[in-house]
């Protein structure tokens, strides 16, 4: 869900703040148990925001998440029964509330509910989930128009809950800059643990109840979200007139939109959509071939976890090996190889299909295990330099909003590569049971993800020790607080961002990208 959101919270909390971590500072101690971390969190924090992060992060995003990746597939495959290309597109439709994140975030911004700006919107995040999962549960012909409307249903809750939790983690890092790091940490390591778990149980749990009753499951990560809304600490906000509220909204979508028209912004954004749109998403196309007794792989539903829980430790990898050796280099030579490698990891697909592993002496499933590996550490590798350029795109005042407007761009062009690659599955009549043409495919997209290489020029030649945006933009120190000031400051994500300069940015997303994170995640474990 929302591939990617634990990086966008990492670079955005980071891109505002300003203290650099102290080299004596306790938290940073690689002797500290997870325990006193943990505990040193929930007394600095509150333990609310604490259970909030690994409500949102660690069950609902990283273990929710990766079994309803497989679950969704499975769903799609055996209880709707439609043909690969039709799973494609729907996966894609399902993915539309995280673009428009910016909407979410103005909201919990700036329209508080019964004089609160958080708790409101994680209690109806959760209901949302409740009810959409239990919706697919229950009924077993749901017409296909009706599930597809639970599914939106619930990745709207999903991305509803993952702005909200944003905002207060940039909120916190801002109140307790020393303790930026670790809070970022707690979601990369809430994350990642889910994730694992998720990924490693997902296809023994469709095996055991099916997906129907593995999608009926993620109802209780959504109960543990709303229990966050009722739980989180949060002190009440004046009322603010209706009035107000729209000023508040048309000031910041302004802002934003002076932003977009510099060529500073648009043309690495326009990049950025056409990059992810032309490296065509066949995945439907692949696991129907996985799980085809007749002529693909035969692969179990255990097989098929299995196979993604590897894959979300090589996205780990790519991470690591990003923060430590390729950090430092410039965003367009990065991108450049990254694309690349993003091409040639492809053929893997390829040989797969075409069963020349066996030819090597390599069992399908082994290399199936290395390919999804592989393919998730270049993918994040293509990744991480986007995020820290986006981040570095954010104006002063707006930027967790804006920082959601870019995201949203990228989502855009995530839906873009799925429906793409549901209509070259459709053109080259790949079914439920036919896929003669499936390699033709593989090759099609392999060539595509070569495309983006003509349009690098829109990237800035530039690395992270240097501004993007203009020196005017930069010094403006409050672009909405003349607009905001009948808003409580310190609850309002925009207002309170808009108090940090962003002058020192380079430096503040190198600490994001560097060894700061990695040490707070082994450290704490």
């Amino acid at each position: 869900m929302g591939e990617g959101n634990v990086e966008e919270t990492v670079a955005l909390a980071d891109s505002v703040s300003e203290k650099q971590l102290p080299l004596n500072s306790v938290h940073s101690a690689p002797k500290w148990s997870p325990f006193d971390w943990f505990r040193m969190l929930a007394e600095e924090l509150h333990w609310s925001f604490v259970y909030g992060v690994v409500a949102v992060y660690g069950i609902s995003q990283g273990l929710g998440g990766s079994i309803w990746r497989v679950g969704s597939d499975y769903y799609w495959k055996d209880v709707q029964q439609v043909q690969p290309s039709a799973a494609q597109v729907y996966q894609g439709i399902t993915s539309i509330p995280w673009m428009i994140k910016p909407i979410w975030g103005l909201l919990t911004d700036v329209v508080p509910v019964a004089g609160y700006r958080r708790r409101p919107y994680f209690i109806f995040s959760g209901i949302l989930g409740v009810v959409s999962m239990l919706t697919l549960s229950l009924h077993s012909k749901l017409h296909v128009a009706f599930a597809l409307l639970a599914m939106i249903c619930f990745m709207a809750g999903a991305a509803i809950s993952d702005v909200t939790i944003d905002a207060l983690g940039a909120q916190n890092s801002i109140t307790h800059p020393t303790l930026a790091p670790d809070v970022q940490s707690l979601m990369g390591l809430s994350s990642s643990i889910g994730s694992l778990i998720g990924f490693s149980i997902s296809g023994l749990l469709v095996h055991a109840i099916g997906s129907q009753g593995v999608l009926g499951l993620l109802s209780i990560p959504a109960i543990l979200v709303l229990s966050v809304g009722l739980l989180l600490k949060e002190d009440v906000t004046p009322s603010c007139s209706l009035k107000q509220v729209f000023v508040n909204f048309r000031e910041a979508m302004m802002t934003m939109w002076e932003t977009l028209k510099l060529p500073q912004v648009w043309r690495p954004c326009f990049y950025m959509y056409l990059s992810l749109a032309l490296s065509l998403n066949i995945q439907e196309g692949m696991f129907y071939w996985y799980t085809d007794t007749s002529k693909g792989l035969s692969f179990s539903e255990g097989s098929v976890g299995l196979i993604f829980a590897i894959g979300s430790v090589g996205s780990l990898l790519g991470v690591i090996l990003y923060q430590n050796i390729l950090k430092d280099y410039p965003f367009r030579g990065l991108l450049f190889w990254s694309q690349l490698l993003l091409s040639l990891s492809g053929m893997l697909d390829l040989v797969l299909v075409l069963r020349l592993n066996l030819k090597l002496g390599m069992p399908n499933y082994f290399f199936a295990v290395i390919d999804e590996g592989v393919s998730q550490m270049v993918n994040r590798l293509k990744w991480m330099p986007i995020l820290v350029l986006s981040a570095k795109l954010c104006p002063p005042g707006i930027e967790g909003t804006f920082f959601a407007l870019v995201m949203s761009i990228e989502n855009v062009g995530l839906l873009t590569s799925s429906w793409g690659g549901g209509l070259l599955l459709h053109v080259l009549r790949v079914t439920r049971s036919e896929f003669s043409n499936l390699w033709a495919a593989i090759l099609i997209r392999n060539f595509m993800r070569l495309v983006p290489l003509l349009f690098l020029f829109l990237v800035p030649k530039s690395d992270h020790n240097c501004t993007i945006l203009p020196a005017e933009m930069l010094e403006q120190n409050n672009v909405l607080e003349p607009n905001m000031m009948p808003l409580q400051r310190d609850d309002i994500e925009m207002v309170s961002l808009a108090e940090e300069r962003v002058s020192n940015l380079p430096e503040k997303i190198e600490r994001n990208e560097d060894d700061s994170e990695l040490v707070s995640l082994v450290g704490s474990t």
